[in-house]
């Protein structure tokens, strides 16, 4: 009898040991625990590349290299600024957030990479080409009309078009320089009721168009909503790209939906879609694909998989955030691509090189509104949980300087240094009903100061509802240090929320704005970001 029990331990043990292992060496959904929304893929060899979102921060769509399908780095932009307009530079009181460039559709044909693209912002369609997609620059294609959640598609007869619009999905064919719509070539009608396939209400119109070719047959993929429903995925296919077009529900788990299809070089499909995380933003999910009757059917019994047979992630850190030091060298990049800066910035008033292993942010005018303040550098956060930390002097400011560290969205929370009348302070500062309201002031007597804001995006999906608890706990807690090691908490934690008004996961920013003169900077020795 001891002899049984003692086996049935020693299995259980190893069951204990043995299985976390294999399944650590296996993916999870979401792939990438941070917001890359609205995301393009494509295969060219045995290297993918991704494209997506982000909207008002520059440089702007950004572009993604894998091996795996899962773990991401980032290799590019299609643009280092979009337009020199008022809204896009944070000038005349404008601003663009939650415009700029939506939804991308990457390319490969023919030995050239394109990227197609709009601007509620400029009103205009971009298309941006380049033969070396990890190296070379590219090339800038514009004309109007802006064309909504456009899909690029070259056909096999060599005619190239783009299908755009919502619930009721147009089309229209380019030129063959892809300058512009082809002369004599009317828009037309492809699909009449794209959602009519859910049997439901309309909420959120049929968007997002994804289309592919697969073994002689066209299928679109869409996003809808049926009204008082979950984010669903839609399928049509047609023999011809003229129609008929039939149409069915593709995907309805979670508010997983929008993207499209993807295989590997051994011949496996995936479908490639986004879910609405809360705070964190819109992250990517991996859904296994089989073919049935012609029909791609997504998931294992209709349901998005926690587990994927691919490698497990290595994590998002250095690959799409990264910590920086601010040091360079001959040859590097001023900044990292894991940044970006929110809205235009001014050239002018920053640097990687005026002092060594710095970034020195300078003024340049008066703000009153850190909203619209120019130069706020960003990266990212990432869930389930992250944290970030930054070093700064804070010795050359000027009297009304304001500068720090945020999490940054519609409501934020911002840490740092004000001067005033000559007295450095430690101040937080939060928003209540889209008002910055000082919550805490600590007199300063030092010049070097540290902060860290440590984000908690856990939560638990709502199975009844089949939704993600949008009740999780996403709270910012924000800490200062005098010494880089002893860190104190100054206020209590920030709940974050995403806000369509800015269309964005929450990011960490570093800022120095002036209120009273211009002239003065702030240096920041480092920024050191980890998922824990």
């Amino acid at each position: 009898m001891k002899n049984a029990i003692y086996r049935l331990s020693m299995v259980a043990l190893i069951i204990t040991l043995i299985v976390p292992c294999l399944y650590a060496q296996k993916a999870t959904n979401p792939i990438i625990y941070a917001d890359v929304p609205d995301i393009s893929i494509i295969r060219v060899g045995n290297s993918y590349y991704m494209s997506s979102t982000t909207m008002h921060m520059n440089p702007g769509v950004p572009i993604m290299k894998s091996t795996d399908l899962v773990n991401w780095k980032m290799i590019n932009y299609a643009h280092d600024a979009l337009a020199d307009v008022p809204a896009l530079n944070l000038t005349e009181g404008k601003n663009a957030y939650s415009k700029g460039t939506w939804a991308s559709s990457l390319r490969y044909h023919k030995g050239m990479y394109y990227v197609s693209t709009f601007a509620q912002t400029t009103g205009e369609t971009y298309i941006f080409k380049t033969k070396d997609i990890e190296k070379g620059n590219w090339e800038r294609i514009s004309f109007k009309p802006a064309y909504h959640d456009n899909s690029l598609f070259f056909d096999d007869d060599g005619k190239v078009y783009l299908i755009h619009d919502a619930e009721r999905l147009k089309i229209v064919e380019l030129n063959d320089d892809l300058t512009g719509v082809k002369p004599g070539v009317p828009e037309r009608v492809l699909i009449e009721n794209a959602s009519a396939p859910t049997g439901k209400e309309v909420g959120l119109g049929a968007e997002g168009s994804q289309l592919f070719k697969v073994k002689g047959k066209y299928y679109l993929f869409n996003i809808c909503a049926p009204r008082g429903g979950m984010r669903t995925v839609l399928i049509h296919r047609a023999d011809n790209i003229n129609g008929p077009w039939e149409g069915k529900v593709g995907l309805q788990d979670r508010g997983i939906a929008q993207g499209g299809l993807i295989n590997t070089p051994d011949g496996r499909w995936f479908s490639y879609l986004f879910r609405d995380y809360a705070a964190v933003g819109r992250v990517p999910y991996l859904v296994p694909v089989k073919w049935e009757d012609g029909w791609p059917v997504l998931g294992e019994n209709g349901k998005v998989p926690e587990q994927l047979d691919l490698p497990a992630s290595k994590g998002l850190i250095p690959g799409i955030v990264s910590s920086d030091e601010f040091t360079r060298k001959k040859g590097e990049p001023a900044l990292p691509l894991a940044w970006q800066w929110n809205h235009n910035p001014d050239n002018a008033l920053w640097s990687v090189t005026e002092r060594k292993g710095f970034l020195r942010l300078k003024t340049g005018r008066i703000d009153t509104d850190f909203l619209q303040a120019r130069n706020t550098l960003t990266q990212r956060t990432v869930g389930p949980t992250s944290s970030a930390s930054v070093a700064l002097d804070v010795s050359k400011m000027k009297d009304g300087d304001f500068a720090g560290f945020s999490a940054f969205q519609k409501k934020y929370g911002s840490v740092g240094v004000k001067i005033d009348a000559g007295q450095k302070s430690i101040v937080m500062i939060t928003t209540d009903n889209d008002k910055p309201v000082e919550v805490k002031r600590i007199p300063l007597d030092q010049d070097q100061i540290y902060f860290r804001i440590d984000c908690d995006f856990t939560g638990k999906n709502d199975e009844a509802n089949n939704l993600y608890a949008l009740n999780g706990k996403d709270e910012a807690s924000f800490f200062y240090s005098l010494d880089g090691k002893v860190w104190k908490p100054i206020w209590q934690p920030l709940k974050m929320k995403y806000d369509i008004p800015h269309f964005m996961g929450y990011r960490f920013a570093l800022f120095n704005y002036a209120t009273k003169n211009i002239g003065g900077y702030a240096d920041f020795d480092y920024f050191h970001i980890n998922d824990k």
